[in-house]
C-alpha cells in the first residue's frame, strides 16, 4: 500500500478538489468511452460490396437506357436490401450502453479532507472513497486499513459465494459490497478497469459471419460469370453489326437477371422466418446471422453459474460428530442463521430443514450476525421446558477453536472438511453451549450450487449432435471440477490462471489443452474472450452460453453468443441469442431448428447459381452458334420476377436437419450447381432442336416456347436442389408447391395467350410441360451420381436424415 500511495501521490486522507480537477482532466471520467457508428454511414455500408456495386450499376444502366420499369424493380430491390440488414443489426451495439450503465452511480469521496458524494464518473486515481453494505464499488480500488469485508464479485467473475477482502486487498469496479464497511484507494478509473477493459473487449469483438462470407463467395462466384457471357454476347453482337442500343438493353437485362438481385433478401427472409420459428421455442435472435452460425457451432463454451448450475447455493448431506444426529447438526445451524438478513448461506442452511416446523417451540433471544472478523454466527436460544443454549456457525477452522476437545475431533472434521472440498463443496462448522458450558462440535454442513436438472441430458444431447460442452467459470478447480462430473462433463478442468497473457498467441501446446479441455476454473473476462478466441483461430465454429457483465465480451466474440435466462442487459446486448426459459434445453431445440433452416439456405444458394448457369449459357451459345436471341429482354425480366418472388416461399419448406454441425461447402454448392446448371442448356437446346429443325417452328414462337420452358424446368429444379436423395425423399411444403405452381401457371398462361410475347397455344405448352418433366427427372438422377462423386464420404439418400424417424422432418411455418 505504501508503493501505491506514492505512485497515486496520495494518502488516506484523500486529494484536495483542485488536486482531483487536474487529475479528471489527465485521466478522464470515469465511465467507458462511447465509440458509437455514425447510424447514416452504417446504412449506407450494406450498399458497398460488389453484389451491391453490380445491382447499383445495372440500376444506372437501366436509367441510362430508359429501361425505367426495370430500373424502378432492381432499385426497390437494392433499398430493400439495406433496409432489412440495417433494421435486424441496429441493436447490435448495446452491449458498451450497458456496461457503462453499471457506472451511472453516485460515491463517497473524501475531498480537503470532507466526504462528499460526486457522480462516480468524477472519480479519479487517487481519490480516497468509502465502501459500505450494499455499495457498487465505482472503481478498482485497495482496500485502507480496517475489519474485512465480503464482496460480490459475481457481475465480473461469476463466483457464485461472495469473495472476502482484507486491507490491501483489491477490489473492482461493479463488484457489490455484502458485508462491512471500510475505506480504499481508487488506482484505475474508466476503461482501465476490469469493467473498462471488459467493455473494450466487447468493443473490439468483431466477426464476419460464415454466412456473410459464403454469400459473398456466392455472389462473386455469379458476377464473374455473369461478367464472362455478357461480355462475350456484346462484342459478338458488335462485330456482327447488331444495333448498340438494343445489344446494351439485352445485356443489361441479362445481367440483371444473371447477378443474385435477390438472394440476400431470400437469405434474410429465410432467417426472419427462422427467427420467428425459434421465438416460439422461448429463444429470440438478435441478429440473424446467428441462425446460420448455430447451425454450424461444434464447441459450447457454457458459463457454469446460472447455466449448468441454479445458481442458488444449496445445503448438502451433513456430517456429524460422535452420536450426533445429521439432522440435529442441520437444526443447530438453522438457528443459528436469520432468514431476514437474505444471506444466500442462511437461506441454503434453513432450506436444507426437512420441515420449516422444525424450528417452531424455539426462540433465538439474542442473534450474533455474521462477522468478518469473527467469521461466525451465533444465536441464543431457549425452548419450552428445557435450559436455554447457544449455537453457532461459521468457518470450521473458527468453529474448531471455540471447543476444548480440539484435540479429539479436530482429526475428523478436518477430514471431513478436506472430503467436501474434494468433491467441490464449501464448509461450515456447527457448534452447541449449553447454558454457560463449553462449545461442542456438532458437525458440518457442506453447500453447493447443484446442477440444473436438465443439464446432464442436455449435454449428452448436445454431445450426440456433435457439439462439445466446455464449462467455463470463475469458481475454484475443485469445484468447477465436481459441478463437471455431476452434469456428464469431464474433469479435465484448466486453471485459467496458467494460460498467462491473454492479449498473445498462445503456442500449439497450450491452444491442443485449451482445445482439449472439459472446462475452465478461476476465469476473468478477458479469459472468457481468449478462450473463444483460440477456439476460433483453431479452426472450430464456437457458441458462447452467459448470463452476467462477464460474460459480455466473450458473447460477442464467439460465432454465437446465447445469453441464457436472466441474463443481465450487458450479456442480452451483446449476444445473438437470447433465451427466455431457463437451462440449456432450449439450445438443443434451437440447434435444431437452425440446421433446418441452414438447410433450406443451401437448397436456395444450390437452386439460385444452377438457374444463373442454365439462362446464361444456353442464351450465350444461342446467340454465338445460331446468331439468334432465344428470348426477349421483357422474357428475361419476367422469368427474373416470377422466379424469385415464388422462391421465397423455400424459406417454410419442410427439411431434416443432421447430427453433425453444418458448414458452408462451397466446393459441394458450386459443384452441384454446376452439374444442374450445365444439364439445363442441353435440355434447353433439346427443345430448340426440335422446336427449329424438327417441327419448324417460326421464330418468334420458339422463343416463348423457350420462355415457358425456361420458367418451368427452372421452377422444378428447386424440388431437385432441397434435397440430397431422390426429389421425393422429403415431401416439400404445401406452400412452396402452391407458390412453384401458382407461378407457373400464370407463367403458362402468358405463354398460351402471349402478353408481351407471341401466342403459344395450349397444345404447345403442354408438350413444354412434359418435356420439362421428363428432363427433371433425368437431371434428378444425375444429381445423386454428382452427389457421389463429388462428396463420396456421404450416403446421398441418407444424409438428410439424421434417423429414420420422421420426427426430424419440420414445416417452417
Amino acid at each position: 500500500m505504501t508503493e501505491v500511495e506514492s505512485q497515486l501521490d496520495s494518502s488516506p486522507d484523500g486529494l484536495t478538489q483542485a488536486e482531483a480537477a487536474q487529475r479528471l482532466e489527465r485521466y478522464g471520467p470515469n465511465e467507458i468511452v462511447d465509440h458509437k457508428t455514425n447510424q447514416l454511414v452504417k446504412f449506407l455500408s450494406y450498399f458497398w460490396g460488389p453484389i451491391p456495386w453490380m445491382i447499383e450499376a445495372a440500376v444506372i444502366l437501366s436509367g441510362a437506357v430508359g429501361h425505367w420499369a426495370d430500373f424502378g424493380i432492381i432499385l426497390v430491390l437494392l433499398l430493400a436490401n439495406g433496409v432489412v440488414g440495417f433494421t435486424e443489426e441496429r441493436q447490435a451495439g448495446n452491449a458498451i450502453d450497458a456496461l457503462k450503465a453499471k457506472l451511472a452511480i453516485n460515491a463517497r469521496v473524501r475531498r480537503d479532507g470532507q466526504w462528499v458524494t460526486p457522480a462516480a464518473r468524477e472519480l479519479v486515481p487517487g481519490d480516497v472513497i468509502r465502501l459500505r453494505l450494499g455499495d457498487i464499488v465505482p472503481a478498482d480500488a485497495r482496500l485502507l486499513d480496517g475489519d474485512e469485508i465480503e464482496v460480490d464479485q459475481s457481475a465480473l467473475t461469476g463466483e457464485s459465494l461472495p469473495a472476502t477482502c482484507k486491507a490491501g486487498d483489491a477490489v473492482y469496479s461493479g463488484s457489490v459490497v455484502r458485508r462491512g464497511e471500510i475505506g480504499a484507494l481508487v488506482y484505475a478509473t474508466g476503461t482501465d478497469t476490469y469493467f473498462g477493459k471488459t467493455a473494450e473487449l466487447v468493443e473490439d469483438a468483431h466477426t464476419v459471419s460464415h454466412f456473410q462470407k459464403a454469400v459473398l463467395k456466392i455472389g462473386n462466384y455469379l458476377i464473374v460469370l455473369a461478367g464472362a457471357f455478357v461480355a462475350v454476347i456484346v462484342v459478338v453482337s458488335l462485330l456482327r453489326g447488331d444495333e448498340l442500343l438494343t445489344t446494351l438493353q439485352f445485356a443489361l437485362v441479362l445481367t440483371v437477371a444473371a447477378i443474385p438481385v435477390a438472394m440476400p433478401t431470400v437469405l434474410s427472409v429465410t432467417m426472419a422466418v427462422g427467427a420467428r420459428l425459434l421465438a416460439t421455442k422461448q429463444a429470440v435472435v438478435s441478429k440473424l446471422v446467428a441462425i446460420e452460425e448455430l447451425a454450424g457451432v461444434d464447441i459450447l463454451c457454457a458459463d457454469k453459474t446460472g447455466t449448468l448450475t441454479q445458481n442458488s447455493l444449496t445445503l448438502g448431506e451433513a456430517f456429524s460428530v460422535g452420536d450426533t444426529a445429521a439432522a440435529d447438526v442441520v437444526l443447530a445451524g438453522a438457528l443459528a442463521s436469520l432468514a431476514d438478513n437474505d444471506d444466500p448461506i442462511d437461506l441454503a442452511v434453513l432450506g436444507g430443514l426437512g420441515d420449516a416446523s422444525d424450528l417452531h417451540g424455539y426462540t433465538v433471544t439474542h442473534f450474533q450476525p455474521f462477522d468478518p472478523v469473527g467469521k461466525r454466527t451465533e444465536a441464543t436460544v431457549e425452548a419450552a421446558g428445557k435450559p436455554t443454549f447457544k449455537v453457532t456457525k461459521g468457518a470450521p477452522q473458527v468453529i474448531l477453536a471455540l471447543v476444548d476437545d480440539q484435540d479429539e475431533v479436530g482429526a475428523g472434521v478436518d477430514e471431513a472438511v478436506d472430503d467436501f472440498a474434494r468433491r467441490g463443496y464449501r464448509s461450515l462448522g456447527v457448534a452447541r453451549a449449553d447454558g454457560d458450558g463449553p462449545w461442542h462440535v456438532l458437525g458440518v454442513l457442506p453447500l453447493f450450487d447443484p446442477p440444473r436438472e436438465d443439464a446432464k441430458t442436455t449435454i449428452a444431447t448436445a454431445r450426440e449432435m456433435g457439439v462439445a460442452v466446455k464449462m467455463v467459470t470463475g469458481d475454484a478447480i475443485a469445484i468447477a471440477k465436481e459441478t463437471a462430473a455431476k452434469v456428464g462433463l469431464g474433469t479435465n478442468v484448466l486453471d485459467a490462471a496458467g494460460l498467462g497473457d491473454v492479449h498473445k498467441t498462445e503456442t500449439d501446446a497450450v491452444a491442443e489443452s485449451i482445445e482439449t479441455a472439459d472446462g475452465f476454473a478461476q476465469v476473468f473476462p478477458e479469459h472468457k474472450y481468449h478462450i473463444v478466441d483460440v477456439l476460433q483461430q483453431r479452426g472450430h465454429i464456437v457458441g458462447m452460453t452467459g448470463d452476467g457483465v462477464n460474460d459480455a465480451p466473450a458473447l460477442k466474440q464467439a460465432d454465437c453468443g446465447i445469453a441464457v435466462s436472466g441474463a443481465t442487459d450487458a450479456a442480452r446486448a451483446a449476444a445473438a441469442i437470447v433465451l427466455l426459459t431457463p437451462g440449456l434445453s432450449v439450445i438443443v431445440d434451437a440447434v435444431k431448428e437452425s440446421r433446418k433452416i441452414f438447410q433450406r439456405m443451401n437448397s436456395y444458394a444450390i437452386y439460385r447459381i444452377a438457374e444463373t448457369l442454365r439462362v446464361l449459357i444456353f442464351v450465350t451459345l444461342t446467340i454465338l452458334v445460331f446468331n439468334f436471341y432465344p428470348v426477349t429482354a421483357i422474357m428475361i425480366v419476367m422469368l427474373a420476377l416470377l422466379n424469385d418472388g415464388a422462391i421465397l416461399s423455400i424459406a417454410y419448406d419442410k427439411v431434416r436437419y443432421r447430427n453433425q454441425p453444418e458448414a458452408w461447402n462451397m466446393r459441394l454448392v458450386l459443384g452441384i450447381a454446376t452439374v444442374l446448371g450445365v444439364v439445363g442448356p442441353i435440355a434447353a437446346f433439346g427443345l430448340f432442336y426440335l422446336g427449329d429443325r424438327v417441327f419448324d417452328i417460326e421464330r418468334d414462337r420458339l422463343q416463348t416456347m423457350m420462355y415457358l420452358l425456361l420458367s418451368v424446368a427452372g421452377h422444378l429444379t428447386i424440388f431437385l436442389t432441397r434435397t440430397r436423395g431422390p426429389f421425393w425423399s422429403i415431401r416439400p411444403a404445401r406452400v412452396l408447391v402452391l407458390a412453384v405452381v401458382g407461378t407457373q401457371v400464370i407463367a403458362t398462361l402468358i405463354a398460351v395467350y402471349g402478353l408481351f410475347m407471341t401466342p403459344l397455344g395450349w397444345g404447345w405448352a403442354a408438350f413444354v410441360w412434359a418435356y420439362a418433366l421428363v428432363w427433371a427427372l433425368a437431371s434428378d438422377r444425375i444429381k445423386l451420381l454428382a452427389y457421389r462423386i463429388l462428396d463420396p464420404a456421404e450416403n446421398p439418400a441418407g444424409t438428410d436424415v439424421e434417423t429414420a424417424s420422421t420426427e426430424h422432418v419440420s414445416a417452417g411455418g
